[in-house]
């Protein structure tokens, strides 16, 4: 889910700076600072998307620079447990595949892709449910829903997102598609063999 958080620091305003104006450069640092780091109970940050500086810094003894506070707003990303999201394949191995989530990867195992016995077709790339026929592959966009999260690491590779297509109205968009039209044509059906006055 992303967010806009709003927060406020102490920027660092340098001697070859003092040109520019407050709000320009103070965003310059925050950006440097802040954006594409991780944070347990934020979640990625994203950008930087806004800030007010204290136009009254202060000095410190031996830096030639100034200090002022900042109130500033951030876009960031964090993964919810249970959250339904639409998601594109990236990588599709013999354990699973993997979905790009925003700034984010997460990982559908095979045992979670469908309720289906899942082979792995090495010359294709791809997942194929044994019943159906149906593939999973590379480039796919697909519907899942978060199972688990772990933000732990301090960095983008040490996040792990676990997630889930095996309940209904989950997977690929195509396959979502097709059951909804079933599901209809049963119900048709279903009309239809009901008797006048019944």
């Amino acid at each position: 889910m992303y967010y806009f958080i709003e927060a406020s620091d102490v920027v660092r305003i340098p001697p070859n700076k003092f040109g520019s104006t407050l709000e320009k450069t103070a965003m310059e640092v925050l950006k440097e600072a802040y954006e594409g780091t991780l944070d347990k109970e934020l979640g990625v940050v994203l950008a930087i998307v806004s800030a007010k500086v204290s136009p009254v810094g202060r000095l410190i003894h031996g830096d030639g620079a100034t200090y002022h506070r900042v109130a500033f707003t951030m876009l960031t990303y964090k993964p919810l447990e249970h959250e339904v999201v639409n998601a594109e394949v990236t990588e599709v191995t013999s354990f699973g595949a993997f979905l790009r989530l925003g700034p984010l990867e997460g990982l559908v195992h095979v045992s979670q892709v469908a309720d289906d016995y899942i082979s792995y077709d090495a010359k294709r790339g791809a997942l194929i449910c044994r019943k159906t026929g149906r593939p999973l592959q590379k480039g796919d966009v697909v519907r899942a829903r978060v199972v688990s999260v772990s933000l732990s690491g301090g960095s983008l590779r040490g996040c792990k997102v676990g997630l889930t297509m095996r309940q209904p109205f989950l997977g690929k968009l195509e396959w979502i598609k097709e059951d909804l039209e079933r599901v209809k044509a049963a119900s048709r059906r279903a009309k239809a063999a009901k008797p006048a006055g019944a």
